[in-house]
């Protein structure tokens, strides 16, 4: 199998080590790729959002199958395009990966499916914006509509913070605070059957401590050995499947990897967002514990036989990722700077780039990952943050605290959640 990987980040290192490990592939490309990828992959120039390149470049590689890793390309269609030239892919169509690209429309789904999630309005003046936050109340939720690189999310007990960042977007989704532990599940589906990965969770703050502004993620686990039994059955009978059964009802059925990001509340798992890919960083855990082929798995959903593919086998123990990010990061990440030590096993490239001399630089707010595993989340965490150590980056800044509450036993669930 020849696989065109569509993307250059931290999630599509993760995937194009997955896929060059499945038996069943002979090539990968990757477009445009990374210096990391490029150790594993060819690599090819393409505008990653262009549907009519996309497509060319697939045909011209004679790809047997196209992954699409970020977002962006999804929303502007680049997995119709493949798919008219006879291709398979993995990915939704633009229509339902509006999923992601609109909160609005992801609510509407989510209301039609019965699907539990925050109460919200849609608002698009100061006066209405108002309004929501007074119904609601601090902490205030304000989402931008459309797609924002997973940082168009503000979540604050400053009202004047909330009213500005609405301000700035625009269009926003205004929710209800949800109280609880965070959890994302993917699950890959064809549209009709549905199989989930791995619970994992990521950390979205810059800080220590959830502390500073949102980002798109500063490092991940799984698995969660505080999950309810029975969570992710849950999930799919009062989500997942209601969610896929309203889009096909509409004529637009979801294929590809549907991303739940859930909150256990004391009422229950409740939805905060879905996203229509693999969600970075926690695909660097989740693959990495993954023992079937990945190829093969993705290969099954773009082509509609993912109910006969066999169960998931995973490995033992656990996984983490902690990411390094660039000085100024999310504000303003700083690039350009050197990087050394990052041409060990288990660093996953993300913003990085070759220097006309062949250095290593940075080329992003998040730079690169280290990901580990281990017999437990303990070893998985020393031996991540072991990788991280190693790693030498001008103003480079990491979280301290990834996985540390789960290893210590201080998440607790509320009931019910």
């Amino acid at each position: 199998m020849r696989v065109l990987l569509v993307g250059g980040g931290g999630r599509e290192h993760a995937l194009a080590l997955g896929l060059a490990d499945d038996p069943s592939v002979e090539a990968v490309i990757a477009a445009p790729g990374n210096p990391g990828i490029a150790a594993v992959a060819e690599l090819r120039d393409v505008a990653a959002a262009d549907p009519g390149a996309v497509a060319a470049l697939a045909v011209e590689v004679q790809a047997d199958l196209v992954v699409i890793g970020p977002e962006a390309p999804l929303v502007a269609g680049v997995a119709d395009a493949v798919r008219a030239k006879g291709i398979a892919v993995f990915g939704p169509s633009a229509e339902a990966a509006r999923l992601e690209g609109s909160k609005t429309f992801a609510k509407e789904i989510m209301t039609a499916a019965g699907v539990p999630t925050a109460r919200a309005y849609t608002c698009t003046d100061a006066e209405s914006t108002a309004k929501a936050l007074d119904d609601f109340g601090a902490p205030y939720v304000v989402k931008n509509d459309g797609l924002a690189a997973g940082k168009g999310v503000v979540v604050t007990d400053d009202r004047d913070a909330a009213l500005a960042h609405a301000r700035d977007c625009g269009r926003v989704v205004i929710e209800e605070y949800l109280d609880g532990p965070e959890v994302s599940l993917f699950v890959v589906t064809d549209g009709e059957a549905a199989v989930p990965l791995l619970p994992a969770q990521d950390f979205k703050r810059i800080g220590d401590g959830d502390t500073g502004p949102n980002t798109g993620g500063m490092g991940a686990y799984a698995p969660l050995p505080w999950a309810p039994a029975g969570l992710v059955d849950e999930v799919m009978a009062d989500v997942v499947h209601p969610t896929l059964t309203e889009l096909r009802r509409r004529g637009t059925p979801f294929a590809g990897l549907l991303y739940v990001g859930l909150a256990l509340t004391a009422a229950g798992p409740r939805v905060i967002e879905f996203n229509a890919r693999f969600g970075d960083p926690e695909t660097q855990v989740v693959l990495a514990l993954l023992e079937t082929p990945l190829a093969g798995l993705l290969h099954a959903a773009a082509t509609g036989t993912l109910a006969a593919h066999p169960p998931l086998r995973w490995r033992d123990g656990a996984a983490v990722t902690v990411v390094v990010a660039a000085e100024g990061y999310p504000a303003s990440p700083r690039t350009g700077d050197v990087i050394t030590g990052a041409d060990r096993a288990g660093i996953i490239h993300a913003g990085t780039r070759r220097g006309a001399d062949g250095a290593l630089l940075s080329a992003g707010g998040r730079v690169l990952c280290g990901t580990a595993t281990g017999p437990d989340l303990a070893a998985a965490r020393d031996a991540a943050y072991a990788l991280v150590s190693g790693v030498e980056l001008a103003g480079s800044q990491h979280r301290t605290d990834i996985a540390a509450a789960a290893v210590d036993g201080r998440i607790t669930v509320p009931a019910g959640g």
